[in-house]
């Protein structure tokens, strides 16, 4: 095992994205430097000690990625952890709360994976995509990041990927981890860990981009109409429901018909706080739809919610085990009812 004294070698996984960019000919900017190129803008890296290696694996704005490309990354990753004490992706911000989370899940090694990116792209005065890459791999390096699995490292602050949601359009400190905070800060250099996650939840599965597991976010007035239009060409859903757990009432009918078909999942829209069990009664609230056979989310939110059944579904994960896998990772029940074996807490 790594210490703070043995010398340290982190993979550079290059996604594209802001951090990336330049102005192009047409206007605007564009993917177009390479992780090589962002290594050479990082002020104080070379005087780390951290040897980094860098791999071009995609050159694409973060909307553009798929999970096809995010599974093909973990297996890069896992080839190349044979020889490294962690490994640091850059990419474009838009999709890094489900890229990391994908990541989290597939991801078994006691390694640390740490996603990283920019607000504010290269041409722009005052660009953070340095400072964060450089925070990304000391905490990468740093061996109280190991058994933590995959983790999103901006503006300082050190964020689980299974909490870490993006919070605004352009600010630096877009990233916030509002159910349990972040993991800790990167100070002088040094990442200091506040708190530590005691459990992981990985799957063995190459997920694809033939799963289909729409949100469905539930607003006023809802009619069912969207509903009743996805139902017959789903494989999962994800109800993004409002407050903790509640839909219209003439909703309901269409979601237990749909529920005792394919796995549908209850999250809250609302960003925080977990989906309730037991409190409210009427037709629709989240006592009913849990009676009807809908699956909680628990802390997870509907993006993150998604993640996690098209993970599942793409192992062939059946509907029990669906529900015992969000209890564990909803938070609602014990770590130790995760469907099934993890090794990650080895050290190799």
């Amino acid at each position: 095992m790594p210490t703070a004294q043995t010398p340290r070698r982190i993979v550079v996984f290059g996604l594209g994205g802001t951090i990336a960019m330049s102005t192009t000919s047409s206007g605007g900017v564009a993917p177009t430097l390479s992780a090589d190129q962002l290594l050479t803008a990082v002020p104080g890296l070379t005087d780390t000690g951290i040897t980094v290696d860098v791999v071009d694996f995609r050159q694409v704005p973060g909307a553009s990625l798929t999970i096809s490309d995010i599974t093909a990354l973990a297996e890069a990753i896992h080839d190349r952890l044979t020889d490294a004490d962690g490994v640091v992706v850059t990419q474009g911000t838009d999709t890094i709360e489900e890229t990391a989370f994908l990541l989290d899940l597939l991801h078994t090694g006691p390694q640390p994976v740490v996603v990283t990116g920019a607000m504010r792209n290269p041409s722009l005065a005052g660009p953070d995509g340095p400072a964060n890459l450089l925070a990304a791999i000391q905490t990468a390096a740093d061996p109280s990041a190991r058994h933590q699995g995959c983790l999103v490292v901006f503006n300082d602050e050190i964020h689980a990927a299974r909490r870490v949601r993006k919070t605004h359009t352009t600010s630096t400190a877009t990233f916030q981890s509002p159910n349990g905070g972040p993991l800790g800060y990167v100070v002088e250099g040094r990442p200091r860990r506040l708190n530590q996650l005691s459990h992981r939840f990985t799957v063995t599965a190459k997920p694809g981009d033939d799963t289909r597991v729409p949100i469905l976010t539930v607003t006023l007035g809802d009619d069912g109409t969207t509903l009743h239009a996805l139902a017959d060409h789903i494989d999962g859903l994800v109800l993004a429901a409002v407050g903790a757990g509640h839909v219209p009432a003439r909703l309901v009918p269409g979601i237990e018909a749909l529920a005792a078909r394919v796995p549908a999942v209850l999250a809250s829209r609302t960003g925080a706080g977990s989906v309730l069990e037991s409190t409210y009664g009427f037709p629709g609230s989240e006592r009913d739809l849990l009676a009807r056979g809908v699956i909680s989310a628990g802390y997870l939110d509907p993006i993150k919610a998604r993640v996690l059944l098209h993970t599942l579904l793409s192992s062939g994960t059946d509907i029990p085990a669906v529900s015992a896998a969000f209890g564990a990772a909803g938070g609602y029940r014990p770590a130790e009812t995760w469907p099934w074996p993890n090794d990650s807490s080895k050290d190799l």
